[in-house]
């Protein structure tokens, strides 16, 4: 039986990429910086079974019966021409090598960004605003109770198939539209992740629409895509969608790849070979011979030994965006640093600034340097059981003694950003970093400890801190131990720190694990860009795990009322008084921010141009360059 996954939970240092599995899949997918020599746990460490943390949902694959021919242009449907000015080209590369192009597949950044630009989403994330904006869906409209969603769609965005120039020609590829995306595609988008025709680590995320988890746990085949209570296909651009609960969150969550419609007939009558599966061990590089999109760009088919893939701008996307680029040429790399180095010679535009190159690139060129934020927030998880953390006070010292940006430069090269509170950068009602949250203060730390019932640090009994088994975990657990002993006065031997395997460490850090540490380190990472992603699914005290086993209080009301309310404004206002109540000087504390990872990349000046996206694919259509500039500064080269 499969176990609903709610949370992203993560151990403190691997080598995170920003969207893997979920939840109880964690264990076996992460990627550790250093060996992980587990410790083994102390005999005062629970018992409780590491079974239910560390088992994955078995995959249970239905096919839909009904076959549809795909429909193809009427022979009036002339192919569309591009523009006629020379093509502005961009170049880029990305990690890895060519993947599974299946929106619903997605969970790399890689698979991200090419779904972004291969696919229309039913709305879009704006790195501009932090905002949702139209994309397929041209407006919206949500019920009096909150339930309803009803969207009205564009009937402009088109499915389209390469169309090669003649040979010896040096036009740009066309396309031959096949037929207008329609609410039918969105839904059986939907459908195929709740009926497990295909498996996502994300799709729990949907059992918010009404019918999708029942859908999801039935072993039954489903017969029609009825069978989903909640999703109602009004005509070719209305679709209604009902959620189980009032959800203003839900908007951001139709800008994932999770609600990019795929077309039905021809996944239905082709199955995976609808696309390209390349990628795989020993599969080697496929032809895109029958693969149609949706987005601004088109993909050209491959040959067999490409290690490249080209896209051409769709001369048929209705949607206006800034970016001026006709033709995208994309570079897999598995090293960054080759990345890097045909960045240097002018080949690529856009490249990975690699971590050993940072501090003299930055010396030398500041201005041609971009930080991007790893949504992924590492932070202390403290047990309000413990006799020792269940006091406020002595959580607001503990968390005030720790200098995050000495941690950040320690540990990851200063490579980071510190955090006060929980919401990260570049998400959908997100604060400002540094405006709400105590963050380090020595003087607050000892001013805490004080007003305690122990008075002082040395007073208190023993405590086990609780870490992964990475080399780097040990070494974090060290420094912020050294923190204590120097801020606050602790004795040295009475902070114990332990090692145990990931596995383990989410089930002694379970709500009703027996013997539970006091104190932890784990990270989290969202599936969405919303504020709620973060402060409810991981703090609230029944709607997450709620590892600290914290009491539901006012801060638990206000997080419904925040996920519930649609107006952007009081959102953001409701998460800033949470916030507050968490992380503010009288705050409660459950855990304590620590950081966030962050990556640097690197442009040139005819780049005029991009604003990277911090969560979700990278939007090459609002990339600007300069075409004259390029060429000038290539034949210098």
């Amino acid at each position: 039986m499969r176990q609903r996954q709610r949370h992203r939970i993560q151990p403190i240092f691997p080598r995170v990429r920003r969207f893997i599995n979920t939840g109880l899949t964690l264990s076996v997918l992460i990627l550790f910086l250093a060996a992980c020599g587990g410790i083994e746990a102390s005999s005062d460490l629970p018992t409780s079974t590491t079974e239910e943390a560390t088992s994955g949902i078995q995959a249970v694959v239905t096919r839909i019966a009904e076959r549809i021919a795909f429909v193809t242009p009427t022979p009036n449907s002339a192919a569309v021409t591009p523009a006629t000015h020379d093509p502005i080209e961009l170049d880029l590369s990305l990690a890895g090598t060519l993947p599974d192009l299946d929106p619903a597949s997605a969970e790399l950044d890689t698979q991200f960004d090419l779904a972004q630009n291969l696919f229309v989403g039913l709305t879009n994330f704006n790195p501009d605003s932090n905002s949702v904006e139209p994309e397929l869906a041209l407006s919206w409209e949500v019920s009096p109770d909150g339930h309803t969603w009803t969207f009205e769609l564009r009937d402009d965005v088109y499915w389209v198939k390469p169309n090669q120039p003649p040979p010896g020609s040096t036009d740009l590829w066309t396309v031959d539209p096949v037929r207008p995306v329609v609410a039918a595609d969105v839904a059986y988008a939907i459908y195929r992740l709740c009926d497990r025709e295909v498996e996502s680590s994300t799709t729990f995320s949907l059992f918010l629409i009404e019918g999708c988890e029942e859908l999801y746990r039935n072993p039954e085949p489903a017969e029609n895509i009825e069978t989903i209570a909640g999703i109602r296909v009004i005509d070719d651009t209305t679709l209604e969608i009902k959620l189980r609960e009032p959800a203003a969150y839900f908007l951001t969550l139709t800008s994932m790849p999770l609600f990019q419609p795929v077309p039905r007939e021809l996944v239905s009558e082709l199955g995976s070979e609808w696309q390209t599966s390349a990628g795989r061990e020993g599969a080697g590089w496929q032809v895109l011979e029958n693969l149609v999109t949706s987005g601004p760009y088109f993909p050209v088919p491959l040959d067999s030994t490409s290690q490249s893939l080209v896209l051409h701008r769709n001369p048929l996307w209705p949607v206006t965006k800034s970016g001026n680029a006709d033709v995208i040429n994309i570079y897999f790399m598995e090293d960054e640093a080759d990345a890097f180095g045909l960045w240097q010679e002018r080949t690529l535009d856009i490249a990975p600034l690699p971590a050993n190159e940072r501090e003299a690139f930055l010396r030398r060129n500041p201005n041609q340097v971009q930080m991007i934020p790893e949504p992924v927030l590492f932070y202390i998880g403290f047990n309000f059981g413990s006799a020792v953390f269940g006091e406020p006070e002595v959580r607001r010292a503990f968390s005030a003694a720790i200098d995050r940006e000495e941690l950040i430069e320690e540990i990851y090269g200063g490579q980071g950003q510190a955090m006060r509170h929980v919401t990260v950068p570049g998400i959908v009602a997100a604060l400002p970093v540094g405006e709400v949250g105590v963050g380090y203060s020595p003087d607050y730390a000892r001013q805490q400890m004080s007003a305690s019932t122990f008075r002082s640090c040395r007073l208190m009994p023993p405590v086990t801190m609780l870490v992964s088994s990475a080399d780097l975990s040990m070494r974090q657990a060290e420094l912020i131990r050294d923190m204590w002993v120097e801020e606050l006065e602790c004795l040295k031997e009475n902070i114990n720190i332990q090692q145990v395997q990931f596995g383990e460490l989410l089930a002694y850090t379970r709500p009703d694990a027996t013997n539970r540490p006091d104190l932890w380190e784990l990270a989290w990472a969202p599936i969405f860009p919303d504020a709620h992603n973060f402060l409810n699914d991981l703090l609230h005290c029944t709607n997450s795990e709620n590892r600290q086993n914290r009491p539901c209080d006012e801060t638990d009301s206000l997080q419904m009322r925040a996920g519930s309310v649609t107006n952007a404004e009081d959102r953001i206002a409701l998460y800033r008084q949470i916030e507050g109540q968490y992380f503010g000087e009288n705050g409660q504390f459950p855990i304590a921010p620590l950081y966030i990872r962050t990556r640097f990349i690197v442009t040139h000046d005819w780049i005029d141009v991009f604003k990277p996206v911090t969560f979700g694919g990278q939007q090459w259509d609002r990339i600007v360059l300069d075409p004259v500039l390029k060429n000038l500064e290539r034949s210098r080269s």
